[in-house]
């Protein structure tokens, strides 16, 4: 792990996963608070790294510190849940020697009833004997390849802190003093934009990021939606279609995108189009080895609640009802599944009795 400043929530992590690993290495990149004291308290050992706008140095640094055949890194607000730590500890039994990597879910966001929201794949441990290799100023990535298998293994991140314009920062550092971009940076560089409301800066990246064309499909797609984001902030609906509709040029339409299209028709009162998108986003799935974000709710829960608006306005209760009971089934005691229930209990009633 490297650390700056996390009192808060390093005793919340490494208690999670202190009974399962065999060492627990620390990187401090300059705490002024108790973050240090608190993790040799909890038998980690801690080493200091001066800073340097870099955090691939300093994940790369805390790898050179690892002394097991496999290592396994976390960020100071991820979490492994009990069951997990289940299965981390029969994959230390019977793991492979031949595997290079194993990929995990990294679940960003959960509901109140403990469901995924938002999440995405990530090598989360690797074979140390590979010298594998972080990759980036910001958003950095470690660069794999080998032998890499999946597992169902979640790590839950529990964001503590208030989001800031570090990393902005850190990227127009490097822009002014000459450094180019990698065409990966190009987007993420985008991305810091458009998180601090420079929407006008973030489409000007997001336009070079996709006419590189060499950038990663998922990546463009994801460019793509935050494009129509950025144009639906400046109330330029034209654009913000046009963004939509251009992320089909690269896969098939993915269930965000459908939802988003739908919605727009059903702003219309497009009643039987926004329907069919909405059909498509369920019948759609999201790609399990995909390192992409993945939006859980737009394959199950928000196309059905949406379809229940859609039948409703078109007067069908009983379509309208089947569909807020799928939702349920996602969100029991979610507060628009009450009200349509109640909304549309007599109305069944009354047409199935006519």
């Amino acid at each position: 792990m490297i650390v700056k400043n996390e009192e808060n929530v390093i005793d919340r992590c490494l208690n999670s996963v202190k009974n399962v690993v065999d060492e627990i290495i620390i990187v401090d990149t300059g705490s002024t608070d108790n973050t240090v004291a608190k993790a040799e308290n909890l038998g980690a050992i801690v080493y200091k790294f001066k800073w340097i706008d870099d955090f691939a140095e300093a994940r790369n640094y805390s790898f050179s510190k690892a002394t097991k055949d496999y290592i396994l890194w976390l960020d100071a607000d991820d979490i492994l849940e009990d069951d997990d730590v289940k299965k981390l500890e029969e994959l230390k039994v019977n793991l492979d020697q031949s595997v290079d990597s194993v990929m995990m879910n990294y679940v960003l966001q959960v509901d109140k009833y403990g469901n995924s929201i938002y999440s995405l794949k990530r090598n989360r441990l690797v074979k140390r004997s590979r010298n594998f290799r972080w990759i980036g100023y910001v958003h950095e990535y470690l660069e794999v390849y080998g032998n890499i298998i999946q597992s169902d293994i979640n790590i839950v991140h529990k964001k503590d802190k208030e989001y800031t314009s570090r990393n902005l920062e850190i990227y127009e550092k490097k822009i002014s003093s000459g450094i180019e971009l990698s065409i990966r940076d190009i987007l993420y560089y985008g991305n810091e934009l458009y998180d601090n409301g420079r929407y006008d800066d973030a489409i000007e990246q997001y336009v070079k990021f996709i006419k590189t064309k060499q950038g990663w499909v998922e990546d463009v797609k994801t460019a793509c939606y935050k494009l129509a984001d950025c144009y639906m902030y400046k109330n330029d609906k034209e654009n913000e279609l046009k963004y939509i509709l251009k992320s089909f040029e690269y896969d098939v339409p993915r269930a965000d995108f459908c939802c988003r299209l739908a919605y727009k028709f059903l702003e219309e009162n497009k009643l039987e189009v926004a329907i069919y998108w909405y059909r498509l986003a369920l019948n759609s799935a999201p790609k399990d080895a995909s390192a992409s974000l993945i939006n859980h709710e737009v394959y199950t829960y928000l196309p059905w609640i949406q379809l229940c608006v859609c039948y409703s306005r078109m007067g069908n209760m009983e379509e309208a009802y089947i569909c807020n009971e799928m939702a349920a089934k996602y969100k029991e005691d979610d507060e628009y599944v009450k009200n349509n229930r109640e909304f549309l209990k007599d109305k069944v009633n009354l047409s199935l009795g006519e």
